[in-house]
């Protein structure tokens, strides 16, 4: 019997790794303890949850949003990301076979739970960008070895760049404009588009932040220059673009 096509794998595994990315992205940020291993409770009433409450996307249509024992609402961001993982990994199947697909998930996956993290607490935890930046290194030994020079030189530009660009702004304007975890989060993302693929990364997150800004303002009237917006999201999605479809074309 033969084993089962590796795009089908990866689908399967989706909602399982998408359920993972939750707890990733809940418990890294809060500096909790037992990611890998600790019992998933009710954040709210503490009832440890069994099997048949972790199954990802049915137990919570099953619950219908909220804990059996409480009531409480269950967080959407669990069912999202696992839907999430489940579109990363269609995606990627469909562009990608062999080891490029799996490196496409991995990548997809751990961009998706910086991403969260992110998006709902301004943080981009070490574990997870390290974690990125290793993985890079990992693919680019295996699926590229001869261009591992150019790849740990987009990692050290790209950390250096938006280092600087935080500096200067923290000076010109006295308050933070850039995280050094975008900085990081540039650097980890360089190991696997190499330093040519910065350019297209920081310009697709540019104007996809820009254009979420402007939706941001429109939804609440008014767009002021103290308006927050966490940029890791969409340095994320410009990582992701140009690892699959490559670096824009520019001249």
């Amino acid at each position: 019997m033969s084993a089962p096509p590796a795009w089908l794998l990866v689908i399967v595994l989706a909602p399982l790794v998408g359920s993972f990315l939750s707890v990733l992205a809940t418990r890294l940020p809060a500096g909790r303890g037992g990611v890998a291993f600790g019992r998933s409770a009710c954040p709210r009433c503490g009832h440890r949850l069994g099997a048949a409450e972790l199954v990802p996307l049915i137990s919570f249509l099953w619950l219908r949003g909220a804990c059996r024992h409480c009531g409480g609402r269950i967080d959407a961001l669990y069912p999202l990301l696992e839907l999430g993982a489940l579109g990363i990994a269609l995606w990627a199947a469909a562009l990608t076979r062999g080891g490029d697909l799996w490196a496409s998930c991995a990548l997809g996956w751990l961009l998706l739970a910086l991403a969260a993290a992110d998006w709902r607490t301004y943080l981009l935890p070490d574990a997870l960008v390290l974690a990125l930046a290793a993985g890079g290194i990992a693919a680019t030994a295996l699926l590229m070895p001869a261009d591992i020079v150019g790849h740990l030189i987009g990692a050290g530009g790209g950390f250096l760049v938006f280092a600087a660009v935080a500096a200067l702004y923290r000076r010109w304007r006295g308050r933070d404009g850039l995280g050094r975890g975008d900085a990081k989060l540039l650097g980890a993302l360089g190991v696997w588009v190499a330093w040519q693929g910065l350019a297209s990364i920081v310009l697709i997150a540019a104007v996809a932040a820009l254009l979420a800004a402007l939706l941001q303002g429109w939804r609440r009237g008014r767009l002021g220059a103290a308006d927050r917006l966490p940029f890791g999201p969409f340095l994320a999605l410009g990582g992701w673009i140009t690892w699959l479809y490559g670096p824009l074309a520019f001249g």
